[in-house]
Formats: C-alpha cells, sequence, structure tokens
C-alpha cells in the first residue's frame, strides 16, 4: 500500500479570517477586466440547473439529483475561470477562447477528479432517499411533501439527522475541493491524490477562516439559485474568480516548478 506524501514544494499558509472578503473584491476586478467569459459561465451554469429544476419541479428526487449534477459541473466548469485568472494575474490576454481550451484539454487527472466528484454526490444522494424513506412511514414525491413530512414536522429528529448526514458529506467533500482543482491546473507534474491532500492541509492550517469562506460559498450559491438562477450570472464568476486567489493565497510554491 503506497503512502501519498505532501508535494515538497508546497507550502501552506497561515491566513486572516476575514481574508475571505479580500478574494471576493479581487474578483470583482477580474469580472470587470474580463466579463464575457464570467457571465457566459454563469449563464451555462444558470441555463443546466434552470432546465434540470423545471424538468424535475414536481419530483422532489430529481431536484435533488439536480444539485447532484450542479455539484459536479459547477467546480470542473470554474476551471476556465481559474485560467482567465491566472492569464490577469500574469497581464496576459484573456478571452472566453482561453477557457474553452482549458475544458478541452484531456488533463486525466481533472478527469479521475470528476468521476471523484460523482461519487461524493451520488452517495450523498443514495444516502439522503435512504434516511429519509427509512424514518417516514409514508413516501417523499414532491418538493411539497418534504417540506411538509421532514422540514415542518413537529418532531424534532429527521430534519435534523438529514442536515448533519448532509453536513458530514459535505464536509469532506468542500476540503477535497478547495485548491484541488487550481494545484492541478498549476502544477503539470502534480498527482491528484497529492493535490487533495494539499487541500485537506489548507482546510487544517485554515479551520476557521475555510468555515467562514463555506459560508460565504454556500450563501451566495443559495442566492443564485433563489433568484429563479439568473443570479448565477454573477455569482459564478464571482465565486469561480474569488476561489483562484484564494488558492494564491493559501499555497505557496517554488515558481522553478513550472
Amino acid at each position: 500500500m503506497s503512502i501519498i506524501t505532501p508535494h515538497p514544494d508546497l507550502e501552506i499558509n497561515d491566513i486572516e479570517i476575514h481574508q475571505p472578503v479580500q478574494w471576493l473584491a479581487l474578483a470583482w476586478k477580474d469580472m470587470e477586466r474580463c466579463p464575457t467569459a464570467g457571465v457566459t459561465h454563469g449563464l451555462i451554469l444558470a441555463m443546466i440547473g434552470g432546465g434540470l429544476f423545471w424538468f424535475a419541479r414536481q419530483e422532489f428526487w430529481w431536484i435533488a439529483a439536480m444539485l447532484s449534477v450542479c455539484m459536479i459541473v459547477a467546480p470542473l466548469l470554474a476551471t476556465g475561470l481559474y485560467d482567465i485568472s491566472r492569464r490577469l494575474e500574469r497581464n496576459q490576454e484573456s478571452t472566453l477562447t482561453d477557457a474553452l481550451r482549458i475544458w478541452i484539454s484531456g488533463d486525466k487527472r481533472l478527469i479521475q477528479f470528476g468521476f471523484c466528484l460523482a461519487a461524493c454526490s451520488g452517495t450523498w444522494l443514495m444516502c439522503s432517499a435512504g434516511l429519509v424513506h427509512w424514518l417516514l412511514p409514508t413516501s417523499v414525491q414532491t418538493p411539497a411533501d418534504f417540506l411538509r413530512l421532514v422540514v415542518l414536522q413537529p418532531n424534532m429528529g429527521l430534519f435534523e439527522l438529514w442536515v448533519l448526514m448532509s453536513a458530514l458529506i459535505a464536509a469532506p467533500m468542500f476540503a477535497s475541493t478547495l485548491v484541488t482543482i487550481p494545484l492541478l491546473m498549476d502544477h503539470p507534474t502534480l498527482t491528484l491524490e497529492q493535490a487533495i491532500l494539499t487541500s485537506w492541509r489548507v482546510v487544517a492550517v485554515n479551520p476557521f477562516s475555510m468555515a467562514c469562506w463555506a459560508g460565504l460559498l454556500c450563501l451566495f450559491t443559495a442566492l443564485g439559485i433563489g433568484s429563479a438562477f439568473l443570479g448565477l450570472l454573477a455569482v459564478v464568476p464571482m465565486l469561480g474568480h474569488a476561489s483562484w486567489h484564494a488558492y494564491r493565497d493559501l499555497v505557496s510554491y517554488d515558481p522553478m516548478v513550472h
């Protein structure tokens, strides 16, 4: 059994708890410098999310599956935004074509990471369905059923247990994705396992700052989806660019490795 060792050229930085707000400010500057690519990314995710929601609006478990799909698509879609921010910080010209080139790069590590995200999302969906069907005497079919039977039930227990289970799955998924994709893009020789390990190390060094960042991600994502997905036109590029700046602040590396 092989042991995954940290990359020798990567160092984790300890940041201030308010640093995530600065990442959002830097993201807006990137959006102003390259607005078309950012809006296009947001439009793609809004169309995917809105289309799936319209298709599944009367079926709760299809909506849950839609959320799982978005959990897979969003981090991979953001690779184009990462590349734009990387080009802008180098004072290079950045266009939508550059972002598209990253999507079709064929990096096997990104493909493998996509399968990992799919496995985590599928696990959450199956655990949610199993928990609800196991503890409820009646089945949940529509969103109204979930709201009435799970969220608004008079007795405490099921909804709280469902939230706890979701958090236990979401937390390691967040830790595994925090800086993984930017690392893979920036370090061609880095293995997927080393990138994920580095992402976990970032969370271990900055637990409170990363909890704050996770809260901001959830808040803005909820606002984007809650605005009939139209808010994603701004939320997706903002969070994508901010995530690149988060990576830059959180991980130091030796430029000679490039």
